[in-house]
């Protein structure tokens, strides 16, 4: 029997460069389109939050990375998120050692810069001795290989609001940064709708400058009017889609449908293998929308370290914000569309 081999405790810094940053990422199989270090800039110049991303090496090999975005708010005080925003983050680690290693450092750097928690989103359980929430789930899709094959695996339900959709008189385009005006459009004015702050359009840009192979959007037309729109994000075999809006008096002409019914043929034309519909709450109607397209749930862990043992609570469904909510959803749309990108971008 082959004796053991103990391996070196790992160095942790805040000073690995993008290069060698994104060589440990883009070979890691667990690591998201979310952690590429591109993503550093976006939180920084467009929400002018101050990151620190942590990086592990053994000798001069890396070996894990932790980026975490700080957040100093009037509203929720003063907090970290690995990542905000998105739907993923947390630790890429080669070993247990590592992950405890990044972890434990980011909490020194927490405690040091005063921060009341540190929110960790990752999939699976990673660290017992920390909190946890799982009260949101992934709802993703297995691709076949061809489109034919795709519709067929639809049930009858969604193919007939397709259906629905096109004898409407809908069209559906995919496109570039090109598209982020009329993507926008729609996204701002179903965020007010549902009483939720903006984000600028200066982060959908930035995300489609960044990573033009991997980023597309998507609208659903009714003549010249955009009605539907959608962002997606490619990370090796798999299309996501963080961001999916639709107008409301266009909804009895079913556009979402048509909408995501162009993001899977995509999927599928670009040879991907899984398509992410993103986070949902069980039971809710999202969660039954992705179902109905055969979406399987799967876990999701934000896990905590707390500095005070109180969890935070940021939902929108925090009973404490439904009236701010309710005042919300009754602004113009020019209000909300200039206030909104200053009150989200402290709102994970």
């Amino acid at each position: 029997m082959m004796p053991s081999i103990a391996l070196a405790a790992p160095t942790v810094t805040e000073s690995l460069d993008a290069a060698s940053w994104d060589g440990f990422v883009e070979q890691h199989p667990g690591a998201s389109g979310y952690h590429p270090f591109a993503w550093r800039a976006i939180f920084e110049e467009v929400f002018g939050h101050r990151s620190h991303y942590l990086s592990a090496r053994r000798g001069e090999r890396v070996v894990g990375v932790l980026p975490f975005v700080e957040f100093r708010s009037r509203l929720f005080g003063r907090f970290g998120v690995s990542l905000p925003f998105v739907n993923q983050g947390g630790v890429v680690a080669e070993d247990d050692d590592v992950a405890r290693a990044l972890v434990e450092r980011a909490i020194d750097v927490a405690r040091s810069r005063g921060l009341a928690h540190l929110e960790l989103r990752h999939e699976q359980r990673r660290f017992p001795n920390l909190a946890d929430k799982h009260h949101k789930v992934s709802m993703r899709l297995p691709l076949p290989e061809t489109s034919d094959g795709l519709w067929n695996s639809l049930d009858r339900k969604a193919r007939n609001q397709v259906r629905k959709s096109e004898k409407s008189g809908l069209a559906a385009d995919v496109g570039g940064v090109e598209l982020v005006g009329r993507f926008y459009g729609v996204f701002a004015e179903n965020m007010r709708d549902l009483g939720t702050p903006v984000y600028p359009r200066a982060f959908f840009e930035a995300v489609m400058t960044r990573f033009p192979d991997r980023a597309r959007i998507h609208v659903v037309r009714l003549g010249d009017e955009v009605v539907a729109s959608s962002l997606t994000i490619a990370w090796r075999n798999t299309v996501e889609v963080p961001w999916a809006s639709s107008l409301r008096r266009h909804r009895d002409k079913s556009p979402n449908n048509l909408l995501y019914w162009s993001m899977l043929q995509q999927a599928v034309a670009d040879h991907r293998r899984v398509f992410d519909f993103g986070r949902s709450t069980p039971n809710e109607g999202t969660y039954h929308f992705k179902a109905q397209w055969g979406a399987q749930p799967g876990p999701m862990h934000w896990e905590y370290w707390l500095a005070s043992g109180a969890m935070p609570d940021q939902s929108p469904a925090n009973p404490k914000f439904q009236a701010a909510i309710a005042v919300w959803q009754r602004l113009p749309l020019w209000v909300t569309n200039r206030v909104g990108p200053r009150l989200v971008r402290n709102i994970p």
